[in-house]
């Protein structure tokens, strides 16, 4: 069960404080400490919530004050276990709209179904499509994700949608490793990463691009056949927008070490990490997996190379600006 905490005093102007009646009524579903860090960067109270599950699983939400009027942004990602997730997300929206709420924010730092987002076979469902129905008819009038596996996802949604990215957070923390421009490198895993790779290199100092090429036989299985590009003596930055398996991303890893890579970096916003992720990411293959905490990283999934970046000032400053009718855009220009 999430913790709802007060925080200090907000280092904001009064009209931010968490005595404004347009202030954001807020529900964290993060460990602790990721809910002390977003809501003390917004100097607000959390909101008060009860939520509990009947002896056949079935989930209550109640909430625990007044949101008539309010603007009311939901933080839960839709992460493992992801259909217990969903359906508590879904029931909150319902209890805010029910309770007169002004206007609902789904706030998704993890948003689970996106990799079904077309049919790439027969028969095959499209569940991100089903998924951002759900949300929409329950009652949510904004949608507010970070780092969509696709572009496309934003538009199966018939409500606003708020796109953020987590490369902000990685870059700054990389800038601060004083690894020398010209030694770098940044690597796609796919090809299907490589605009967000391309992205990624234009921001650190316009980095030369290196592409994996592999081709995957099933869900979850990958076999890397070529590389694109020079790593030969160079710090190689992997980037992707998720690690499940980590079947990619250390296949990847393992050619560009073959083909000369000095260090390899992994830099991802989800860290999914299904078994046996974390047996091959702590194989000593990469110089240090650097990811972010839309996904809380459980204890027992810790080695030695994982680096772990907080969301919580970048949420929190695009949450002001959608409740300000701010632009979010500018945050990454």
């Amino acid at each position: 069960m999430a913790s709802l905490l007060q925080c200090p005093t907000s280092p904001f102007p009064s009209s931010f404080s968490s005595n404004n009646p347009r202030s954001p009524f807020l529900r964290f579903h993060f460990p602790l400490r990721h809910a002390v860090e977003i809501a003390c960067y917004m100097g607000l109270e959390l909101g008060k919530i009860k939520i509990k599950r009947f002896a056949d699983g079935e989930i209550y939400v109640q909430l625990q004050e007044s949101v008539r009027g309010c603007d009311v942004f939901l933080v839960q990602p839709t992460c493992p276990p992801a259909n217990e997730n969903l359906m508590e997300l879904l029931i909150m929206i319902d209890a805010c709209r029910r309770a007169s709420a002004k206007n609902i924010t789904a706030v998704i730092p993890y948003f689970g179904y996106a990799r079904a987002d077309r049919k790439t076979q027969g028969r095959e469902s499209i569940a991100a499509k089903l998924v951002a129905n759900l949300i929409t008819e329950a009652g949510a009038n904004r949608v507010l994700a970070c780092d969509l596996h696709s572009g496309q996802s934003m538009g199966y949604f018939d409500i606003p949608v708020d796109h953020v990215y987590g490369q902000p957070v990685i870059l700054d923390y990389l800038a601060s490793k004083t690894i020398c421009s010209d030694d770098l490198v940044v690597v796609s895993p796919d090809v299907g990463g490589v605009a967000r790779a391309r992205a990624f290199a234009k921001k650190l100092s316009d980095a030369p691009l290196a592409i994996v090429d592999k081709r995957r036989h099933g869900h979850n299985v990958a076999e890397v056949m070529n590389l694109i590009g020079d790593v030969k003596g160079k710090v190689a930055v992997m980037v992707d927008d998720m690690i499940d398996t980590a079947g990619t991303i250390t296949k990847g890893a393992a050619l560009l070490h073959q083909e000369g890579a000095r260090e390899v970096y992994a830099c991802t916003t989800h860290a999914v990490f299904s078994p046996p992720a974390i047996e091959r990411l702590s194989s000593g293959l990469f110089q240090e997996v650097i990811i972010t905490n839309t996904i809380p990283v459980s204890e027992q999934n810790y080695f030695p190379q994982l680096t772990v970046l907080s969301v919580a000032n970048l949420l929190g400053e695009t949450i002001w600006r959608v409740h300000d009718d701010c632009s979010v855009s500018s945050i990454f220009q």
